[in-house]
């Protein structure tokens, strides 16, 4: 699943082309079983009828979604990628890719397209307290791990404050917004914690060097255009190269980089998860 920084890297580069853009036509796959599993608020027919003619003002973030503000009402249009979701700007003579389900024509000439093989994306449009009520967007998010939205005594605080394996607890979006699988499992190994210690029984030093590994791995994949680890591609249909620079995401049973000891794998909050027991305490 795309993560922080895959979909920070998606959004800044469709900021510039879609802030500003008028939607003239909305299209939807005529699948009636992958609109209702695409489309989880409003209904199909609402959705298309509420969003053309609309202007998008901006593009923005927040966790793994991506946030399109729209010209009025407090309502927005927000894209969840799932596990293998694309959201890219394409020239309309353009053929869609197959598994296209989302096609907007904007008054550029261009069309925003959204295409999805294994369809566990999501698109939404409304007000958030409209999202939340309808149980389609999180009634609680996380603080933002990275831009200076978190400070280290916040992090102190949030942390000191839950009783869970520190895994489990990074992958729990109402904890931090954004972490995933890859990169709390990087964020551990470079701040020498084990994925499974509690984490009211880290110190103070230890905290310290988490809030410091997570803002790490984050700002170095967005600077990497994120990790393509599956099929992830950018809004220009390009590869991450972040995942040559993981050192312990997908490598069990590999040498650590930093004592050549192998990577211990084991499943952890449900997850794989895969951690050095020499470097890691």
């Amino acid at each position: 699943m795309p993560e922080l920084p895959e979909v920070e890297t998606i959004v800044q580069d469709l900021r510039p082309q879609l802030a500003g853009r008028r939607i003239e036509s909305v299209q939807l796959t005529r699948d009636p079983a992958i609109r209702g599993r695409l489309v989880r608020y409003p209904k199909a027919a609402t959705f298309i009828r509420r969003l053309r003619g609309r202007t998008i003002r901006s593009v923005e973030r927040r966790g793994k979604y991506l946030v399109m503000p729209l010209d009025k009402d407090g309502e927005r249009l927000v894209v969840h990628l799932g596990m293998t979701g694309h959201l890219r700007v394409w020239e309309p003579e353009e053929a869609p890719v197959k598994h296209t389900h989302f096609r907007a024509l904007l008054d550029s000439g261009l069309e925003l397209r959204y295409d999805d093989p294994r369809q566990f994306g999501r698109l939404l449009l409304g007000t958030q307290e409209a999202l939340i009520a309808g149980r389609a967007f999180p009634a609680r998010l996380g603080p933002e791990p990275i831009h200076g939205d978190l400070t280290e005594a916040e992090f102190d605080r949030i942390v000191k404050s839950r009783r869970r394996p520190i895994k489990a607890a990074l992958l729990d979006q109402s904890f931090l917004a954004g972490v995933g699988n890859i990169y709390a499992d990087e964020a551990c190994f470079r701040a020498g914690i084990r994925p499974s210690r509690w984490t009211h029984r880290l110190t103070g030093r230890e905290r310290r060097a988490l809030y410091s590994a997570i803002q790490e791995v984050l700002e170095n994949s967005i600077a990497a255009r994120g990790s393509s680890i599956i099929n992830y591609v950018d809004a220009f249909g390009l590869r991450g190269t972040n995942q040559e620079k993981l050192l312990v995401y997908g490598r069990s049973g590999e040498p650590c980089i930093k004592c050549g000891t192998p990577l211990q794998g084991t499943r952890l909050a449900g997850r794989g998860t895969v951690y050095c027991r020499k470097c890691q305490r």
